[in-house]
């Protein structure tokens, strides 16, 4: 099964200050996905493992700082649970990728290119037979793996919302 979908997300986090309000995100991007195996396990683990990629051309900080950029997730791994109502399924991720931005992110002598692992979970809500509204929540961390000078962080969640065609 083939899995296209648009998405917009936003995050708050803490960079040098340990408060979740600290710095905000927005981005937004498309996705595409392909489930690998057919349905697997017993109760309510019974599901499927689809692997995906995002390409996010849209990337936007503020709080400590204004910065613009894009970014590519080139791995998704996505466990959807096949156990659900007719309306409503769930679902598992972990996701690795990279964003390049501006100027270095968190601020400081750091780098402009980090990298973005993800990793949490949602739900999706069926609107048609093939199609279906996704609200997720992740945990979101930006570091550059020290290719700058200094590695600050950002940690923070992300509400995702999107939009999921099936072929």
């Amino acid at each position: 099964t083939l899995d296209l979908s648009v998405w917009t997300a936003g995050q708050t986090g803490e960079e040098n200050t340990n408060f979740f309000t600290e710095a905000q995100i927005w981005s937004a991007g498309v996705s595409g996905g392909w489930v690998l195996t057919g349905e697997r396990g017993s109760s309510w683990r019974r599901g499927n493992l689809e692997y995906a990629f995002d390409l996010m051309p849209v990337f936007e900080t503020w709080g400590n700082q204004r910065v613009h950029g894009g970014g590519l997730d080139p791995v998704i791994l996505r466990w959807n649970f096949t156990a659900h109502t007719s309306r409503i399924s769930s679902y598992l991720e972990l996701a690795g990728g990279a964003v390049i931005t501006s100027s270095n992110l968190p601020p400081g002598n750091t780098s402009s290119f980090n990298f973005t692992p993800k990793g949490g979970g949602g739900i999706y809500l069926w609107t048609r037979r093939r199609q279906s509204f996704d609200i997720g929540f992740r945990w979101a961390h930006i570091s550059n793996a020290n290719l700058g000078v200094n590695n600050p962080e950002f940690n923070g969640v992300q509400l995702r919302l999107g939009y999921h065609w099936y072929k």
